[in-house]
């Protein structure tokens, strides 16, 4: 009996721990606090994004480990596929997309392929399919999380860092990072990194978090070197850290 009442009462307990994710787990340095997102924007959707459990390694879409996992602070708890496809580009699309999705604003759920064709959602969910640059109606309309899945592994297969870095607006300011932006380099392989969350002083310095995705595919990690806080004007001692840098900051 005595065994039974402390599994409830630990049940209860664990039911009041609020949900592990990008904001809850990651404090602030000493002397910063955390910029403030509005409700519903998409810097809030990368704050509350639900994180595996402390500990976990970064893997390849193979299950192996990835050659990362040295720099994971934490693993996003989202589906990396069965597919070398969710790299480094497709990972922040896949980000920006989940977000658009949850809110129902399919309409603004789309990216260009490298050679310029725009690959819309709606098209897609309507039942057409890419066919030598140009849309073909071969199935019915389908508005469902597993098809928007297979939407994106369309994207993932024609679009990367190089037609992403044309999408994105520069940051003007780089003193006005934000949640959501992307430090990007297209080419290739070209790679970028999405700002997850930005924590600032009474110096108005800012520190932000970091996640990838990587080559071969791997899940979405959020990075650290040393600590998960990076700054610009201070080199990040991680893969392509160079590219952490004003001069490539971007924007939805």
């Amino acid at each position: 009996m005595k065994n039974i009442l402390a599994l409830i009462l630990l049940v209860s307990m664990v039911s009041f721990i609020p949900a592990d994710n990008v904001h809850t787990r990651f404090k602030p340095s000493a002397g910063y606090a955390n910029i403030a997102v509005a409700p519903g924007s998409f810097g809030a959707y990368l704050q509350n994004l639900k994180l595996k459990p402390a500990g976990t390694h970064t893997k390849t879409y193979t299950g192996s480990i990835a050659r990362t996992d040295p720099y994971t602070a934490a693993v996003v708890d989202m589906s990396v596929g069965t597919q070398d496809l969710q790299q480094c580009a497709d990972a922040v699309m896949r980000l920006r997309a989940e977000y658009l999705y949850q809110q129902a604003n399919y309409k603004a759920i789309s990216f260009n392929f490298t050679s310029g064709f725009k690959c819309d959602y709606v098209h897609y969910a309507n039942g057409y399919r890419y066919a030598n640059e140009r849309w073909v109606l071969k199935g019915k309309k389908d508005y469902s999380y597993p098809n928007f899945l297979r939407y994106m592994n369309l994207v993932f297969s024609y679009a990367g860092t190089l037609s992403l870095q044309k999408e994105l607006k520069p940051v003007t300011n780089p003193d006005d990072i934000k949640a959501g932006d992307v430090f990007i380099k297209g080419g290739s392989p070209g790679h970028c990194f999405m700002v997850m969350d930005v924590s600032e002083n009474a110096a108005h310095k800012k520190q932000f978090l970091l996640a990838q995705s990587f080559m071969p595919a791997q899940n979405i990690q959020v990075l650290q070197n040393g600590s998960p806080w990076f700054s610009l004007g201070t080199v990040a001692g991680i893969p392509y850290g160079e590219l952490v840098d004003a001069k490539y900051l971007k924007r939805f």
